[in-house]
């Protein structure tokens, strides 16, 4: 197989690209680094093309390993033939060449090794060739042994016919016509165990749905109600068409003696055979896509989440509200540094709501608090009641901020945030990290597994490896499309910085602690463990702000300083009119193919120098939606229908996206209810998490606490 031709073909891209972008792989280029400043070399793909492209370059690498593995084991057998290495040699996927292999695989011992150890092949090959004029039984007589443990007849006819059984299901081309029958004609059957009790799968009690157009969420909720032991789930495949396919292929001519035979041996070849191995393939291949979609969702999910504008410049409280224990609040000023800690306790049980007023009234005075961030976890409402007012009673513009803390939690038991703060308790970690998210909510999500920060579906049923690696890509792709101030970033957010590993992360903070700031890029060379290799991969995603070189202050690679000096010489501009942004330089760059030419460049990367320099450090977070800040409540009783209100897209699944609207709990927009403009596939093709909407309250059901809302106004 021609890899580099396959995924081209399939990726819809020039082989040329692909060639390219292999190449680099093998290098031991990283893909953000591939993306950003290898563009002329493969034609300025994007990084999810870049994403695919390695993800199928594995798997066919991987899958021509099989192959060579699985030829010479069957040649070890003596049973390699031109044309079973010319099938082998073309198969595209794992199940194929599985498929194809199956008769030669050692097997442990079955029904039909049995019957072949006891001499019953030759009868075997009588009844599957159909050329007796014999009964069976008689044929069968020849093969009664009791030394062989064939003690009559009828039990040499079962060994034959068990061999023939296993022959049928071991034929690659009959497994592949069946496997397509069935996800073409077949259902997928879930029934309720207890019918009469109440879950929340009750929508799957007694469900059937077509194998070829299930969607991916309705298997993963089936394949966890299966896993709670309250589903019984099925594949119902059109037998009789199947069976009629299978005698087709077997029963030749018209042999009254063989034929009875031959029905009952393909029968259980089917049953016994066949179908659970194929269901049991359908149902992993459902799962799998299932998977893959979600993750997918999951992965756009978190990337609007992580490229979230920050809110900067403002001294912020986080309020992590509690009931028992009180609501712990932290004062962060606005580089991120905790001010001040506090617990208070304006809710049940204590209910010293004037209490609290003051003390939150006297942190506003003395550290000039601007915005309140509000985690919207329990007694979340009761503090946001108290909030609002309070604000009502100073005279001060103070906003606040409902904020997911999913993950803060975790977060803050964690070993980083003991090392963070280690003379703080989980309650102070975690109001801290409420304040920062809204201050860099990139920054401190890094430091939470991708996993629990609660913009998934279905997330603890996947492939847990498979997830991490594709989460772990997309926060990758954002920190490095971000970029890092190297004297600031913490050693959570390096580690994401293409060719910076977790050890070397660790050292270039040390190294800060010990030599002070960075005054340039190539004092990383100094890092310990972190070569020439590592500098390359890494040094245009690190920005050092008012250092030696202002260069260093934007994502201009190091190796292309050369050409962007001459560039701003050749247009009038020293070094220092960098600072200020060279606004208009791309109209006086004219010609740019001429200008690549003279300054040894690719026209990909003088682009991308010229826009960096009109904006040098520009955040590409700036594009995205800011966040609602509140200055007033609404209660869920304060709901009516037909209400038109501004919300916030916190989750986006595959059957709709749930807004927030500011009365804590979430409102579900059914995928239908997205727009009446076009088809919508899947929500992420008309909003993303973090997108501010207009949406029209359809009902709202205060016992269920459930709110049904429409983007179509």
């Amino acid at each position: 197989m021609d890899i580099s031709k396959k995924i081209a073909q399939e990726l819809n891209i020039k082989q040329w690209q692909v060639d390219a972008v292999i190449q680099l792989i093998d290098e031991g280029n990283t893909i953000p680094f591939i993306a950003r400043y290898r563009k002329e070399k493969h034609g300025s793909l994007d990084d999810e093309q870049l994403r695919n492209l390695d993800e199928r370059l594995t798997y066919l690498r991987n899958l021509q390993d099989r192959k060579e593995t699985v030829l010479a084991s069957i040649e070890e057998q003596g049973k390699l033939t031109e044309e079973l290495r010319a099938q082998i040699e073309a198969a595209e996927t794992q199940v194929l060449l599985e498929d194809l292999y199956r008769p030669y695989r050692p097997k442990r011992r079955t029904r039909a090794t049995i019957a072949k150890e006891k001499g019953l092949e030759g009868l075997a090959n009588i009844i599957l060739l159909q050329m007796t004029d014999k009964s069976i039984e008689d044929e069968a007589a020849d093969y009664v042994d009791p030394d062989k443990e064939v003690a009559d007849v009828a039990e040499a006819i079962q060994g034959a016919l068990d061999i023939i059984a296993e022959s049928i299901a071991d034929e690659a081309d009959y497994r592949t016509t069946i496997r397509k029958k069935t996800m073409e004609e077949g259902l997928l059957i879930s029934t309720a165990k207890k019918p009469e009790e109440k879950s929340v799968y009750e929508n799957y009690y007694d469900f059937d749905g077509k194998l070829s157009k299930i969607s991916g969420y309705q298997v993963l909720a089936i394949n966890r109600g299966e896993k709670e032991k309250i589903l019984a789930v099925k594949i119902e495949a059109p037998e009789e068409e199947i069976l009629r396919y299978l005698a087709k292929k077997v029963i030749h001519g018209d042999n009254s003696q063989t034929e009875l035979y031959l029905k009952e041996a393909i029968e259980d070849s089917y049953k016994r055979l066949i179908a659970p191995a194929i269901e049991r393939e359908i149902r992993n291949d459902l799962t799998e896509k299932a998977e893959d979609g979600a993750i997918r969702v999951f992965g756009k999910n978190l990337e609007q989440l992580l490229m979230q504008p920050p809110i900067a410049g403002k001294v912020v409280l986080g309020w992590d509200p509690a009931f028992r224990t009180g609501c712990k609040l932290a004062v962060v000023d606005a580089t991120g540094k905790v001010l001040d800690t506090i617990v208070v306790y304006p809710t049940e049980p204590q209910n010293k709501v004037e209490e609290t007023k003051r003390i939150v009234k006297k942190l506003i005075e003395k550290y000039n608090i601007e915005l309140i961030s509000v985690g919207n976890g329990t007694a979340s409402r009761e503090s946001e009641l108290v909030i609002v007012d309070m604000l009502k009673e100073i005279n001060k513009p103070v906003q606040y901020i409902i904020t997911n803390e999913a993950g803060a939690s975790v977060y803050s038991a964690s070993k980083l945030a003991t090392e963070e703060f280690p003379n703080f308790d989980v309650g102070q970690r975690s109001a801290t990290s409420i304040a920062r998210r809204l201050q860099d909510p990139l920054a401190e999500l890094v430091k939470i597994d991708p996993k629990s920060i609660g913009v998934g579906q279905y997330q603890h049923d996947m492939n847990q490896k498979k997830l991490s690696e594709a989460l772990g890509n997309v926060v990758e792709d954002c920190v490095n499309n971000v970029g890092v101030d190297l004297n600031t970033a913490s050693a959570s957010l390096l580690e994401y910085v293409s060719g910076i590993s977790k050890p070397i992360a660790k050292n270039i903070v040390a190294y800060r602690e010990d030599n002070g700031r960075f005054a340039s890029r190539k004092e990383l060379l100094k890092v310990a463990k972190l070569g020439p290799k590592a500098f390359e991969q890494c040094a245009g995603f690190m920005r050092i702000s008012d250092g030696k070189n202002p260069l260093d202050a934007t994502s201009v690679h190091p190796e292309s300083y050369g050409a962007a000096e001459k560039l701003l010489e050749k247009l009038g501009y020293d070094m220092e009119d960098i600072k200020g942004g060279l606004t208009g330089l791309s109209l006086m760059a004219k010609n740019r193919k001429k200008l690549a030419e003279d300054l040894d460049l690719g026209q990909e990367t003088l682009d991308d120098i010229i826009k960096e320099l009109e904006k040098p450090g520009r955040d590409p977070r700036d594009e995205m939606p800011k966040p609602i800040l509140r200055s007033d409540v609404l209660e869920m009783k304060d709901l009516k229908e037909g209400m038109i209100l501004k919300g916030t897209v916190r989750n986006v699944i595959d059957f709709g996206a749930f807004v927030d609207i500011g009365v804590h709990q979430d409102g579900l927009v059914h995928i239908s209810k997205l727009t009446d403009k076009k088809f919508v596939k899947h929500p992420l093709d008309v909003v993303s998490v973090g997108d501010v909407v207009e949406v029209k309250v359809l009902s709202v059901d205060m016992q269920k606490k459930r709110i049904q809302l429409s983007m179509i106004l």
